[in-house]
């Protein structure tokens, strides 16, 4: 499985840490959806929506215990979906991503998340505030 990413996960040292391995990694945009700043977090979530463009991370060949460590790290608020995205030089792919489901929309703040502002002043925010990395038990 490849894997869109577009929050935290762009952080080759976050997804190491999460996925348990390290991964190739290519930069690509997923049209159609837009990324929202989650309420009280550093974190976004991505909802569908027919003018935006989400510019993210695509993993390539993700194996299956990772996959497994990404759905506990993402938690029940986020739900994995196909999705077709858009590798630069403008080849594209088929791959997953995750999805805020719609029971928890009204976490979504509407700000626009930031890669940079997030290695800037979140992501030390983040890695503190979830030391859960290396534990990551999957079913």
């Amino acid at each position: 499985m490849d894997l869109f990413t577009y929050g935290t996960l762009m952080s080759a040292e976050i997804m190491a840490r999460v996925a348990g391995c390290r991964l190739t990694a290519l930069p690509a945009t997923l049209a159609g959806y837009r990324r929202s700043l989650v309420k009280d977090e550093v974190y976004p979530g991505i909802t569908e929506d027919a003018s935006g463009q989400v510019a993210g991370i695509l993993y390539l060949a993700v194996p299956a215990a990772a996959q497994r460590r990404l759905d506990v790290f993402e938690g029940e608020m986020y739900e994995r979906r196909e999705v077709i995205v858009e590798e630069e030089g403008g080849a594209v792919r088929t791959a997953k991503t995750y999805v805020f489901r719609p029971a928890y929309l009204h976490l979504l703040t509407g700000i626009p998340w930031d890669f940079n502002q997030f290695l800037a002043s979140g992501k030390k925010r983040f890695e503190d505030g979830y030391s859960g990395f290396g534990e990551i038990e999957t079913p």
